[in-house]
């Protein structure tokens, strides 16, 4: 993560660490300080006390508590991108915000990503979170896809087509970018979750076999595949044998795998083509040079770029990290957001 690592300037002078970056993700929230790189990465979970609502635990604990302590419930305050529980996000990411702080990043200015698809309503819903959770008055959003852009280093100031493909969590943002703005997008809810879902469901259906939640993303991560395997593998998985209702083992293969995930990769690679399909052939024409980028952790998946490249007749790539190209645009962001329309990059006050 070269460009995380650096001190972002303005003016060629350090502002130092009262300015964050967040890419609030329905999965996992980003969380980008100047000067210091990501300084939070965790999943956007709360866990609650089911008596009195308290807040308990955040993040990587809550995962960790999910289910394994009684009087608990689990609660992730964003669905397909957009908030779900408007005052668990606020705590959630108020509770973040208090990890990151050494002391001196006290009502730090902040920049937020949203999807393009969200409402004037949502968006002032996400300025409203940023400011219970201590913000600064002047809290900023950006689409995501134009933070991904940035952080794919792709020239969207220019006067040329960019195409990039954001798989996140809750959400797959597809846009085409020129001259600072988003030319023609499509915001799909599917995205990560849903290709776990998938998995889920097909295993149940198949062999009434069922497995934790956090245990199908790791066969997702380890074995999915969006394009046909040079060598097809065989695995394990570990479960619940709905018959019975005991543990069990099931022998699983990439081939079942890629069947499970069809469906929703089939609804992305609808969307990638829509999009296409309503970009101008001038700005085609640039995107054919070079190429459509991949960015989130969807973006892994084995064989995606290849299975992108078959469906469209052009190359596809991935970006550098791809997994941080948004709350590394997002970072960026704080320095060009003057030269950006308004339209994209909106501010709760001036």
């Amino acid at each position: 993560m070269p460009l995380l690592k650096n001190t972002i300037k303005r003016g060629g002078t350090p502002l130092g660490g009262r300015e964050v970056a967040i890419d609030l993700g329905t999965a996992n929230t980003v969380i980008f300080e100047r000067g210091k790189g990501i300084v939070l990465d965790e999943p956007s979970i709360v866990t609650l006390d089911e008596d009195t609502g308290e807040v308990l635990s955040v993040g990587i604990e809550a995962k960790q508590r999910a289910g394994r302590a009684p009087k608990q419930k689990t609660v992730r305050p964003l669905k397909d991108g957009v908030i779900a529980d408007f005052d668990i996000c606020a705590k959630m990411l108020r509770e973040f915000i208090l990890k990151i702080n050494v002391g001196r990043l006290i009502r730090p200015r902040m920049v937020i990503c949203v999807p393009t698809r969200i409402t004037p309503v949502e968006k002032r819903a996400v300025i409203k979170v940023a400011e219970n959770a201590g913000a600064h008055k002047n809290v900023y959003v950006i689409e995501e896809p134009v933070a991904a852009a940035i952080g794919a280093n792709l020239p969207i100031e220019k006067p040329m087509g960019s195409m990039i493909v954001d798989v996140g969590g809750g959400t797959t943002e597809i846009a085409v970018l020129s001259t600072g703005g988003i030319v023609t997008s499509k915001s799909i809810p599917v995205a990560g979750n849903a290709l776990d879902n998938a998995i889920l469901q097909f295993i149940k259906k198949e062999w009434d076999f069922s497995c934790a939640a956090d245990y199908i993303e790791r066969i997702k991560v380890r074995w999915a595949s969006a394009w046909p395997l040079k060598e097809e593998r065989h695995f394990m998985v570990h479960g619940i044998n709905l018959r019975t209702g005991y543990p069990a083992e099931l022998k699983l293969d990439t081939i079942a795998l890629r069947e499970a995930i069809e469906e929703p990769l089939q609804r992305i690679m609808d969307a990638l083509t829509e999009v296409l399909d309503e970009t101008p052939p001038e700005l085609v024409a640039d995107i054919m040079e070079q190429g459509i980028v991949l960015a989130g952790g969807g973006s892994l998946i084995h064989g995606l770029s290849q299975r992108m490249q078959h469906e469209t007749g052009l190359w596809v790539r991935l970006a550098e990290d791809p997994l941080y190209a948004v709350v590394r645009g997002c970072g960026i962001s704080l320095d060009i957001y003057k030269k950006l329309p308004s339209a994209i990059f909106s501010a709760s006050s001036e």
